[in-house]
Protein backbone atom coordinates (compact mmCIF):
# COMPACT_ATOMS: atom_id res chain seq x y z
CA UNK A 1 0.00 0.00 0.00
CA UNK A 2 1.16 3.12 -1.17
CA UNK A 3 0.31 6.30 0.80
CA UNK A 4 1.61 10.28 0.20
CA UNK A 5 1.42 13.09 2.56
CA UNK A 6 2.22 16.74 1.33
CA UNK A 7 3.28 19.30 4.55
CA UNK A 8 3.04 22.22 2.81
CA UNK A 9 3.11 25.87 4.72
CA UNK A 10 4.43 29.21 5.14
CA UNK A 11 8.27 30.11 5.05
CA UNK A 12 9.83 29.04 8.66
CA UNK A 13 6.16 27.81 9.55
CA UNK A 14 8.55 24.56 10.51
CA UNK A 15 7.44 21.96 7.97
CA UNK A 16 10.71 20.72 7.83
CA UNK A 17 10.49 20.56 11.85
CA UNK A 18 7.61 18.30 10.93
CA UNK A 19 8.57 16.28 8.59
CA UNK A 20 12.05 14.97 9.74
CA UNK A 21 9.84 13.88 13.13
CA UNK A 22 7.41 11.88 11.28
CA UNK A 23 10.66 10.12 8.41
CA UNK A 24 11.46 8.58 11.91
CA UNK A 25 8.74 7.29 13.10
CA UNK A 26 6.52 6.53 10.20
CA UNK A 27 7.35 2.92 8.72
CA UNK A 28 8.88 2.58 5.27
CA UNK A 29 9.09 6.84 5.18
CA UNK A 30 10.71 8.46 2.23
CA UNK A 31 10.39 12.47 1.58
CA UNK A 32 10.97 14.57 -1.42
CA UNK A 33 11.73 18.33 -0.88
CA UNK A 34 10.20 20.71 -2.81
CA UNK A 35 13.53 23.25 -2.15
CA UNK A 36 15.58 20.60 -3.50
CA UNK A 37 14.29 21.41 -7.12
CA UNK A 38 14.96 25.31 -7.19
CA UNK A 39 16.72 26.55 -10.31
CA UNK A 40 20.06 27.97 -10.70
CA UNK A 41 20.30 31.97 -9.09
CA UNK A 42 20.97 32.99 -12.73
CA UNK A 43 17.71 31.61 -14.11
CA UNK A 44 15.45 33.09 -11.45
CA UNK A 45 14.01 36.43 -12.86
CA UNK A 46 13.81 39.53 -11.16
CA UNK A 47 10.67 40.82 -10.74
CA UNK A 48 8.61 44.66 -10.99
CA UNK A 49 9.63 44.44 -7.68
CA UNK A 50 12.94 44.71 -7.97
CA UNK A 51 13.70 41.29 -6.05
CA UNK A 52 14.56 37.66 -7.82
CA UNK A 53 11.49 35.67 -8.15
CA UNK A 54 12.43 32.71 -5.47
CA UNK A 55 8.87 32.99 -4.03
CA UNK A 56 7.14 31.48 -6.77
CA UNK A 57 6.68 27.94 -9.02
CA UNK A 58 8.68 29.37 -11.79
CA UNK A 59 11.53 29.41 -9.78
CA UNK A 60 11.22 25.50 -9.51
CA UNK A 61 11.56 22.62 -11.54
CA UNK A 62 8.56 21.17 -11.25
CA UNK A 63 8.75 18.97 -13.74
CA UNK A 64 11.42 17.16 -12.10
CA UNK A 65 9.66 16.83 -8.81
CA UNK A 66 7.03 15.31 -9.97
CA UNK A 67 9.13 12.99 -11.75
CA UNK A 68 10.40 12.32 -8.56
CA UNK A 69 7.54 11.91 -7.13
CA UNK A 70 6.79 9.38 -10.36
CA UNK A 71 9.60 6.68 -9.42
CA UNK A 72 8.70 6.39 -6.24
CA UNK A 73 5.22 5.75 -7.09
CA UNK A 74 6.67 3.30 -9.75
CA UNK A 75 8.70 1.91 -7.11
CA UNK A 76 8.98 2.95 -3.38
CA UNK A 77 11.01 -0.60 -2.38
CA UNK A 78 14.05 1.17 -5.26
CA UNK A 79 13.50 4.52 -4.41
CA UNK A 80 13.92 4.33 -0.94
CA UNK A 81 17.45 2.03 -0.95
CA UNK A 82 18.73 4.33 -3.57
CA UNK A 83 17.89 7.42 -1.16
CA UNK A 84 19.26 5.59 1.83
CA UNK A 85 15.94 4.45 3.68
CA UNK A 86 16.04 1.66 5.65
CA UNK A 87 12.75 -0.37 5.24
CA UNK A 88 11.04 -2.89 7.82
CA UNK A 89 12.29 -6.46 6.92
CA UNK A 90 8.74 -7.21 5.57
CA UNK A 91 9.06 -4.33 2.96
CA UNK A 92 12.99 -5.65 2.08
CA UNK A 93 11.96 -9.60 1.54
CA UNK A 94 9.10 -8.10 -0.29
CA UNK A 95 11.53 -6.93 -3.05
CA UNK A 96 9.95 -4.93 -5.62
CA UNK A 97 6.80 -6.17 -4.69
CA UNK A 98 3.82 -3.94 -2.51
CA UNK A 99 4.07 -5.70 0.74
CA UNK A 100 3.41 -3.42 3.89
CA UNK A 101 2.64 0.15 3.78
CA UNK A 102 4.89 2.57 2.03
CA UNK A 103 4.41 6.29 3.01
CA UNK A 104 6.06 9.66 1.34
CA UNK A 105 6.01 12.75 2.09
CA UNK A 106 6.26 15.69 -0.17
CA UNK A 107 7.47 18.87 2.07
CA UNK A 108 7.47 23.13 0.61
CA UNK A 109 5.98 25.98 0.36
CA UNK A 110 3.90 25.81 -2.95
CA UNK A 111 3.39 21.96 -3.01
CA UNK A 112 -0.51 22.85 -3.61
CA UNK A 113 0.08 25.37 -5.89
CA UNK A 114 0.72 22.81 -8.96
CA UNK A 115 -2.05 20.86 -10.38
CA UNK A 116 -0.45 17.74 -11.59
CA UNK A 117 1.02 17.51 -7.93
CA UNK A 118 -2.14 18.48 -6.14
CA UNK A 119 -3.56 15.13 -7.47
CA UNK A 120 -1.18 12.59 -6.05
CA UNK A 121 -1.77 13.31 -2.27
CA UNK A 122 -3.77 11.44 0.35
CA UNK A 123 -3.46 13.55 3.60
CA UNK A 124 -2.50 17.08 2.66
CA UNK A 125 -1.36 19.29 5.70
CA UNK A 126 -0.75 23.47 5.52
CA UNK A 127 1.17 25.36 8.40
CA UNK A 128 0.51 29.08 9.09
CA UNK A 129 2.32 31.29 11.45
CA UNK A 130 0.95 34.79 11.12
CA UNK A 131 3.07 37.95 9.63
CA UNK A 132 4.97 39.15 13.14
CA UNK A 133 6.20 35.78 13.78
CA UNK A 134 7.06 34.41 10.39
CA UNK A 135 9.17 37.83 9.87
CA UNK A 136 10.93 37.53 13.16
CA UNK A 137 12.01 33.69 12.30
CA UNK A 138 12.74 34.32 8.69
CA UNK A 139 15.12 37.41 10.18
CA UNK A 140 16.86 34.28 12.18
CA UNK A 141 17.60 32.05 9.57
CA UNK A 142 20.85 31.66 7.55
CA UNK A 143 19.86 31.20 3.78
CA UNK A 144 22.48 30.20 1.00
CA UNK A 145 21.52 32.86 -0.98
CA UNK A 146 20.95 36.01 2.00
CA UNK A 147 17.78 37.70 1.81
CA UNK A 148 18.35 41.40 0.59
CA UNK A 149 17.04 44.05 2.76
CA UNK A 150 13.08 44.95 2.10
CA UNK A 151 12.67 41.25 0.36
CA UNK A 152 10.25 39.93 2.98
CA UNK A 153 7.69 42.60 3.26
CA UNK A 154 8.36 43.70 -0.97
CA UNK A 155 8.23 40.04 -1.98
CA UNK A 156 8.01 36.57 0.29
CA UNK A 157 5.16 37.99 2.47
CA UNK A 158 3.02 39.20 -0.53
CA UNK A 159 3.58 35.76 -2.53
CA UNK A 160 2.75 34.12 0.19
CA UNK A 161 -0.93 35.77 0.55
CA UNK A 162 -1.20 35.40 -2.99
CA UNK A 163 -0.33 31.85 -3.02
CA UNK A 164 -2.30 30.93 -0.54
CA UNK A 165 -5.32 32.35 -1.88
CA UNK A 166 -4.71 30.16 -5.08
CA UNK A 167 -4.42 26.93 -3.12
CA UNK A 168 -7.45 27.53 -0.97
CA UNK A 169 -9.34 27.61 -4.38
CA UNK A 170 -7.44 25.02 -5.62
CA UNK A 171 -7.56 22.43 -2.96
CA UNK A 172 -10.26 21.64 -0.40
CA UNK A 173 -8.69 18.59 1.17
CA UNK A 174 -6.28 20.51 3.46
CA UNK A 175 -6.06 20.30 7.03
CA UNK A 176 -4.90 23.45 8.53
CA UNK A 177 -2.27 23.45 11.58
CA UNK A 178 -0.93 26.61 13.72
CA UNK A 179 2.12 26.95 13.43
CA UNK A 180 2.49 29.11 16.43
CA UNK A 181 1.51 25.49 18.59
CA UNK A 182 3.99 23.49 20.25
CA UNK A 183 6.29 21.02 17.70
CA UNK A 184 5.07 18.18 19.86
CA UNK A 185 1.35 19.67 19.68
CA UNK A 186 1.98 19.47 15.73
CA UNK A 187 3.41 16.35 15.40
CA UNK A 188 1.13 14.75 17.64
CA UNK A 189 -2.01 15.62 15.90
CA UNK A 190 -0.23 15.12 12.15
CA UNK A 191 0.43 11.58 13.17
CA UNK A 192 -2.60 10.62 14.48
CA UNK A 193 -4.67 11.55 11.31
CA UNK A 194 -2.41 9.80 9.36
CA UNK A 195 -2.13 6.73 11.33
CA UNK A 196 -6.48 6.90 11.36
CA UNK A 197 -6.02 6.81 7.72
CA UNK A 198 -3.62 4.55 7.43
CA UNK A 199 -6.30 2.18 9.62
CA UNK A 200 -8.94 2.98 7.78
CA UNK A 201 -7.25 2.51 4.05
CA UNK A 202 -6.30 -1.07 5.20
Amino acid sequence: MKFIIGIGGVTNGGKTTLTNRLLKTLPNCCVVHQDDFFKKPDQIEVGEDGFRQWDVITALDMEAMINTVKGWQENPVKFARSHGVSLSPEAEEAGSEEKGIHILIVEGFLIYNYKPLIDVYDKCFYISIPYEECKRRRSTRTYTVPDPAGLFDGHVWPMYLKHRKEMEDNCDRIEYLDGRTSKEEIYNKVYETINNSLLNSL
